[in-house]
C-alpha cells in the first residue's frame, strides 16, 4: 500500500475547485455574494464568451485592506466566521473560504481592491500555481474588482466538458436573477461582450420590487401572481405565487430562498407541490418567488459544498407552514381577483364598471365607459344600460314573457343545440341558487351564499348569464366583456369542495337503495371493498360482500343518485387497491372525492335555464378553487371588450 501524505496545496485547492467551481456560473455566484456580504450596493458583471475568457465583477463594497489580500486568495481564510457558534447561525451567504483559492487555481485570477480608510488601492494576482503571490498598488474606487481569465486554462479536462457559450452564458444569467431576486436593496448590470443585458436598480417599494420581478421574469408572470406575506411559529413566508392558470411546462419558474440564499429543497418542492396538487393539469409546474425567514439556528447551510441545499432542524413544521399558507392563498383566489382592471379604453359599450380586483396588488379600479371610433354615434342593445341603483335582481329581470330557444320556435339545422334565453322574470339571487341546487340535493356548504352588496349597482364578477353555446359553455355578460363558463368543469369544483367540506364535518348525506344493487369484481377488488368498508363509509357508500366476487352497493350519498354508481364504485375500488392501505387512502381522499364529483356533475348537453346558469355563476364566486376544475382545466375565461373589439377592427 503506498505511503499517506499531504496533498499539495495546488492539488488541494484544484480538488476543491472541483466542488465549487463547475462552470463560469459559480464563479459569478460565489463573487457576487461576496460583494453582497462586503455590503455593496451597485455590482457589476462582464462576461466575455460566456464567461470562459474573462468574468469582471465590481463592486462598491468595503473592500479588502492590503495585509488581507495575499490571506483572501489562501484556502479556508474567511473573516465571516471564527467559532462553531457562529456557524451555528451564518447569516453571510459565504463562509467557507474555500471559493477564492479554489477559483484561483483553475484560471489566471486578479484582485483589486482599495477600503474606506486607504489613500490608494492594491492588486494581487494568481495563476493557477504553486507560488507565492505578489502585491502591487493599483488605481481603483473604493470597493472590490475581481478578474477571472481563462478558466480551466491549466485543466484542459475540465475545460472540454464545458457547454457553449450560449448555454454557459444562460447558466450564468440564471445564477445572477437568483441573486439579484434575493436583494432588492443593491442594483445589479451584467454586460456579455459588452452588450448591456440586465440593468437593474436599486428597489425599495413594492412597485419597484414588481418591477424587477418582471423583467427577470416575464410581466405576465406578475400580472397573474398572488401577493404572500404570512407569519406563524417564527416562520414568515413573503413572495408571489402565480395561479394555477399560469402553469409552466418545466420547473423553471420556481425561486425559493431561505434567509435570503437561494436553495432546492425537496421538502420544500413537496409543500408547494402538494398546495398546488387539486388546481394544477397534470405535468405542469407552479411558478413561484418565495422568501422563507426563520431563526439562521433552526437551519443547517452547511450540508453541500455550493449551498444550495439547506436542512431544517423542525422540517415537519416547515412543511406544514408552507403547504397550509399556500393551500390558503389558493383557496381564497375567486373570480373576481382574476378580471384585469377595467378602464375606458377597454370598455366601449358599458356606462358602469364595477371594482375588480387583480393580480398582485389587487387594485381596485372604477372608470366610465366610453364610445369608441366610429361607432361613437351609435344606440347600446336595449338591454344592457340599466340605473346605477338596480339591484341584482332587478338587473336580471327580463323583458319579454317565456325563454326562448330554437327548438322551442320550431328552428332547425346546425344551431338546434343551443339555447338562447333571456332572462329571469324578478328573480332574485337566492331563488336562482335554489333553482340551481335543485337538480340534485346538494351536501352543506362551507361558504355562504353572498347577500346583495351595500352598493347594489355593483356588476357581479361573472356577471349575467345570457345563453347557452351547445349544450356546453354559458356566454355572460359582466362589466369587462364577456365570460364564457365550461359549466361541467364549474359545477365539478363547486361539488367537489363541498364534499370535502362534508366529508371533513362528517355530514355526507347518504340514502339506502331499494333495491340494493349486485356489482361483479375481482376477488382482490372484493377483499379491498371488505378492507376499507369504514373509509367507503365516511364518503356515503356503504357495501357489503355478497360472494367471492361480487359487492353488494346498500347506501350511496344523495348527490350521486343520478350518477352511474357501478361505475364509480369500480372506479373508487381502483383507486384503493392502487394505494394498498388504508394510510394511503387519507394522503388520496381528495382524488376518490374528485372522481365522485365528476360523476355527480352536470354533463354537457344539459340544458340550463338562465335561473339556473345565474346560480351557478354566484356560486363559482363563492367557492374556493372554483377557477380549475378537479383536474386543473380552466373553468372559464374573459374577453375583454377592447379584445372582442380588435377581432372585428372595430375603431380603426
Amino acid at each position: 500500500m503506498p505511503q499517506i501524505h499531504l496533498l499539495s496545496p495546488r492539488l488541494a485547492n484544484q480538488i476543491a475547485a472541483g466542488e465549487v467551481v463547475e462552470r463560469p456560473a459559480n464563479i459569478v455566484k460565489e463573487l457576487v455574494e461576496n460583494s453582497l456580504d462586503a455590503g455593496a450596493n451597485r455590482i457589476e458583471v462582464d462576461a466575455e464568451q460566456g464567461g470562459i475568457k474573462l468574468l469582471r465583477v465590481r463592486d462598491n463594497g468595503c473592500g479588502i485592506d492590503k495585509d488581507d489580500l495575499p490571506l483572501a486568495l489562501s484556502r479556508h481564510a474567511t473573516s465571516k466566521i471564527v467559532t462553531l457558534d457562529d456557524l451555528e447561525a451564518v447569516m453571510t451567504m459565504g463562509f467557507r473560504g474555500e471559493a477564492l483559492a479554489s477559483i484561483s487555481s483553475v484560471s489566471r485570477l486578479t484582485l483589486t481592491s482599495r477600503s474606506e480608510n486607504a489613500d490608494l488601492a492594491w492588486q494581487v494576482e494568481a495563476e493557477g500555481r504553486d507560488m507565492m503571490t505578489k502585491t502591487s498598488p493599483a488605481a481603483h474606487p473604493v470597493g472590490t474588482t475581481l478578474e477571472v481569465r481563462d478558466l480551466f486554462f491549466n485543466t484542459p479536462a475540465r475545460r472540454k466538458f464545458l457547454r457553449t457559450e450560449k448555454t454557459e452564458f444562460s447558466h450564468l444569467e440564471e445564477h445572477l436573477k437568483k441573486l439579484a431576486l434575493s436583494r432588492y436593496d443593491v442594483a445589479f448590470s451584467l454586460r456579455h461582450n459588452g452588450k448591456v443585458i440586465h440593468q437593474l436598480r436599486a428597489a425599495e417599494r413594492g412597485i419597484e420590487k414588481e418591477r424587477r420581478v418582471a423583467a427577470l421574469l416575464s410581466p405576465q408572470f406578475i400580472d397573474n401572481a398572488m401577493h404572500v406575506d404570512t407569519e406563524a411559529a417564527g416562520l414568515n413566508l413573503q413572495g408571489w405565487v402565480a395561479l394555477p392558470t399560469f402553469s409552466r411546462s418545466q420547473a423553471d419558474m420556481q425561486y425559493f430562498f431561505v434567509n435570503g440564499r437561494a436553495v432546492r429543497d425537496k421538502l420544500v418542492v413537496h409543500a408547494i407541490k402538494q398546495a398546488y396538487r387539486d388546481v394544477l393539469f397534470h405535468g405542469r409546474h407552479p411558478a413561484f418567488v418565495l422568501y422563507l425567514t426563520l431563526d439562521p439556528k433552526l437551519v443547517d447551510v452547511n450540508v453541500h459544498p455550493t449551498k444550495h441545499e439547506v436542512r431544517f432542524r423542525d422540517g415537519r413544521l416547515v412543511h406544514d407552514f408552507l403547504f397550509r399558507t399556500l393551500h390558503r392563498v389558493l383557496g381564497e383566489v375567486r373570480p373576481q381577483d382574476q378580471l384585469p382592471p377595467t378602464n375606458a379604453a377597454e370598455l366601449t359599450g358599458s356606462t358602469e364598471v364595477a371594482q375588480i380586483g387583480f393580480g398582485l396588488s389587487a387594485n381596485r379600479a372604477a372608470a366610465t365607459g366610453v364610445e369608441a371610433g366610429e361607432f361613437a354615434g351609435q344606440e347600446r342593445l336595449p338591454w344592457q344600460h340599466q340605473p346605477s341603483n338596480a339591484s341584482y335582481a332587478e338587473r336580471s329581470a327580463v323583458d319579454s314573457q317565456t325563454p326562448w330557444s330554437p327548438a322551442a320556435s320550431g328552428s332547425s339545422g346546425s344551431y338546434s343545440q343551443t339555447a338562447f334565453s333571456q332572462r329571469p322574470q324578478g328573480s332574485q339571487v337566492a331563488d336562482q341558487l335554489a333553482a340551481y341546487r335543485s337538480m340534485s340535493e346538494p351536501l352543506p356548504v362551507a361558504t355562504t351564499t353572498p347577500a346583495l352588496p351595500a352598493d347594489d349597482g355593483e356588476v357581479p364578477p361573472l356577471g349575467f348569464a345570457i345563453a347557452q353555446l351547445h349544450g356546453i359553455y354559458i356566454l355572460s355578460q359582466n362589466a369587462v366583456g364577456l365570460v364564457l363558463v365550461d359549466m361541467h368543469a364549474a359545477h365539478e369544483r363547486i361539488t367537489y369542495e363541498r364534499l370535502k367540506v362534508a366529508v371533513d364535518q362528517q355530514q355526507v348525506a347518504s340514502q339506502p337503495l331499494l333495491v340494493p344493487q349486485t356489482l361483479a369484481v375481482s376477488e382482490r377488488e372484493a377483499d379491498a371493498a371488505e378492507q376499507f368498508a369504514d373509509e367507503f363509509r365516511a364518503l356515503g357508500v356503504e357495501l357489503a360482500r355478497a360472494g367471492p366476487e361480487s359487492v353488494m352497493i346498500r347506501q350511496i350519498p344523495v348527490l350521486l343518485q343520478q350518477a352511474p354508481v357501478q361505475q364509480l364504485i369500480t372506479d373508487m375500488l381502483g383507486d384503493l387497491m392502487e394505494h394498498g392501505t388504508s394510510d394511503r387512502i387519507e394522503a388520496h381522499r381528495n382524488e376518490i372525492l374528485s372522481t365522485m364529483a365528476c360523476h355527480g356533475s352536470v354533463r354537457a348537453n344539459r340544458k340550463l335555464t338562465i335561473p339556473e346558469m345565474n346560480a351557478l355563476l354566484r356560486d363559482m364566486e363563492a367557492t374556493e378553487r372554483s377557477g380549475q376544475c378537479n383536474h386543473g382545466r380552466p373553468t372559464w375565461t374573459q374577453l375583454s371588450m377592447a379584445e372582442l373589439d380588435k377581432l372585428f377592427l372595430r375603431g380603426r
